[in-house]
């Protein structure tokens, strides 16, 4: 385990309440900090053996601390909580470590980082897959953008909630990597919506389909986690439609703006939106196959 130091985490979300406790357990002095106070205030009571300070905003919970880290939900929230009057911005130390584990847009990680740089504060953008299973376990895998000695300075603590710490490049190159991440996931989740309605409509065992085709190049994780899941019509495991269309929309956008065409993730898109519009925004991904109407009688 790293020497124990002082980590504020900011957002108390279903996967930062999971990793702020991580932090906690690793022996760090951790603070707290969530914009709805009445999370901290949840967090505490689920957490009763766990020692906190609970900050009242950003600028305080960065006061004194050697890592900030940030989990919030979008490029408005990161840069409320980071840059604006009360940020964490404001009181974070030289030397400073500033960790972001939000999926945001590439530039405002970029403008983030030029920001610490003049603070002289390593700064690390470092989107997470492995939804909230793997913030509970403690094996996220952190994609991360930033100098070299940023990651390093980060990774003691970032070792306490994950599995696989990745450098994939210069600054914002930590989001781009989540974008392609959760273009996968699209069209992979589409795939087998159509494949769980395909079969079921073909009377077929769902069972033994799953055990002929999952050893083979059909395989993967959405396929061993989701296969009965989506044939029960089961969509409750964490990560939200909501967020995944946030995640496509700033993948499109990105795309759009290095001239690269990415129709089957707008395509996808659209079907998510088919879903939300019949109420399941806050839904797991896999809820796509709501869209698809069952031909099997059942």
């Amino acid at each position: 385990m790293s020497d124990p130091c002082k980590v504020s985490f900011l957002g108390l979300g279903v996967m930062g309440g999971a990793i702020a406790r991580h932090i906690a357990k690793a022996g760090h002095q951790l603070t707290i900090y969530n914009r709805t106070p009445e999370r901290c205030d949840i967090w505490r009571a689920a957490n009763p053996d766990l020692s906190v300070e609970v900050a009242t905003e950003p600028a305080q919970a960065a006061e004194g601390a050697d890592v900030v880290i940030t989990c919030v939900g979008n490029d408005d929230d990161l840069a409320q909580v980071v840059l604006g009057p009360h940020g964490v911005f404001k009181t974070l130390r030289p030397g400073g470590v500033f960790i972001d584990h939000t999926t945001v847009s590439a530039r405002i990680a970029r403008q983030i980082s030029v920001e610490a740089r003049d603070l002289q504060v390593h700064c690390v953008d470092a989107p997470m897959t492995g939804s909230q299973i793997g913030a509970e376990s403690a094996t996220l895998t952190l994609m991360c953008g930033g100098r070299k000695d940023a990651i390093e300075a980060a990774r003691p603590v970032m070792e306490a909630y994950s599995r696989k710490i990745v450098h994939i490049g210069k600054a914002g190159a930590g989001q781009t990597a989540k974008m392609a991440n959760q273009i996968c996931i699209a069209g992979i989740v589409a795939g087998l919506a159509e494949a769980v309605r395909f079969a079921q409509a073909s009377h077929l065992d769902m069972d033994q389909v799953y055990e002929a085709i999952s050893g083979g190049a059909a395989q993967s994780w959405q396929m061993d986690n989701r296969w009965r899941t989506m044939a029960s019509d089961d969509f409750d495991f964490g990560f939200a439609i909501d967020w995944m269309r946030k995640d496509l929309g700033l993948a499109m956008d990105e795309g759009r703006g290095i001239g690269v065409s990415l129709p089957i993730t707008a395509l996808v898109n659209q079907f998510y939106a088919e879903v939300q519009a019949i109420g399941g925004g806050r839904q797991d991904t896999s809820a796509l196959i709501r869209r698809l109407p069952r031909r099997d009688g059942t």
